[in-house]
């Protein structure tokens, strides 16, 4: 007898948005003639910092808000893009930084709830050489960051946000890297935080080519980082690639031949993950999740036509929809 489901359905991250269209009814719009009804809205098409002032960003975030509905597309997240990994911020030694970069989070929140959406996911920090260099130095950033997390955890939640991800990453200077600091870390934020919104981690399949940096192992395995972690990220980043880079392809015939992301494997894994849910140590401070957002993170490059991007969107959405049809599916554990 089945005591809880899970629901999954594929979405798009619309970092494919950035530098190309401005107008909030085409964002929801080419989301929805691609193949996509769900949407991770990319913090580069409007930047708390960068977009325009506070009441252009507003008034763009309620009018992507209005778009999505017309269209018929979920607004899952609100997910970082480039502009925030360029930075020492929550770790930072000197609190102004880390002030600064927390100013971003409030201001993207208040975007977020505007548009419909009260989850806000990505990263916002880089530990530095310094730091990496000395073990010292290194724990007082790690405990730092643990304490901006709590923190966070407490101050958005009167903003409207329900959950606050931190993206695992596969260099020694974006936490967490490895399996073991991701347990750490959803352990250490989320133990006895009565009060704060719950802070998951967001697993994504290409981010497991940390042996340029000596990793080995079960830590160079994305089907490892799901069977662990999966029940615990509400937004898995799909992508396609080879182990050694992180290359944000598409799921097209060349580039599926070019890479190693196996669709049947990725979900057995997420499967896995939530039925040995129990089995994990972040168990005892998190409950599985309800909901899977699988989203497409395609994110081409400068010189990549508008023409040919469009059609390796809705290419990837297709082949996507062979294993998750459109309206998701739901699964019983």
């Amino acid at each position: 007898m089945s005591t809880r489901k899970v629901h999954l359905d594929i979405g798009v991250n619309g970092a494919f948005l950035t530098r190309r269209w401005e107008q909030p009814d085409n964002w929801m719009r080419l989301t929805k003639e691609c193949g996509y009804s769900v949407h991770s809205f990319c913090g580069d098409v409007i930047d708390p910092f960068f977009s325009g002032d506070a009441s252009f960003q507003l008034e763009q975030a309620q009018e992507t808000g209005e778009a999505a509905k017309k269209y018929g597309v979920t607004i899952c997240d609100l997910y970082t893009g480039v502009a925030t990994h360029r930075f020492h911020g929550l770790s930072h030694s000197d609190p102004r930084a880390r002030q600064r970069m927390k100013q971003w989070l409030y201001d993207a929140s208040k975007l977020a709830v505007a548009m419909g959406t009260d989850t806000l996911g990505g990263h916002w920090d880089a530990f530095s050489c310094e730091v990496l260099e000395d073990p010292k130095l290194l724990a007082e950033a790690n405990a730092r960051l643990i304490t901006t997390f709590r923190e966070l955890s407490h101050e958005l939640k009167p903003l409207g946000i329900r959950c606050l991800m931190q993206e695992q990453m596969y260099i020694p200077s974006e936490k967490p890297h490895t399996l073991q600091e991701c347990e750490d870390f959803l352990i250490d934020v989320n133990r006895d935080n009565e009060g704060g919104i719950t802070v998951l981690t967001t697993l994504d399949v290409g981010h497991q080519a940390g042996m340029h940096y000596g990793l080995e192992g079960a830590d160079l395995d994305y089907l490892e980082w799901l069977r662990r972690f999966a029940s615990v990220s509400e937004v898995i980043h799909l992508q396609q690639t080879t182990p050694d880079a992180s290359h944000h392809w598409p799921f097209t015939p060349d580039y599926n031949a070019k890479g190693h992301v196996d669709i049947d494997k990725t979900l057995e894994a997420i499967r896995y993950s939530h039925e040995h849910h129990d089995e994990q140590p972040h168990a005892a401070v998190l409950p599985p999740v309800s909901t899977n957002w699988l989203v497409a993170e395609i994110i081409p490059g400068s010189t990549k036509h508008e023409k040919v991007l469009l059609t390796e969107l809705t290419e990837s959405s297709k082949y996507l929809r062979k294993w998750i049809p459109e309206g998701g599916v739901d699964w019983d554990f």
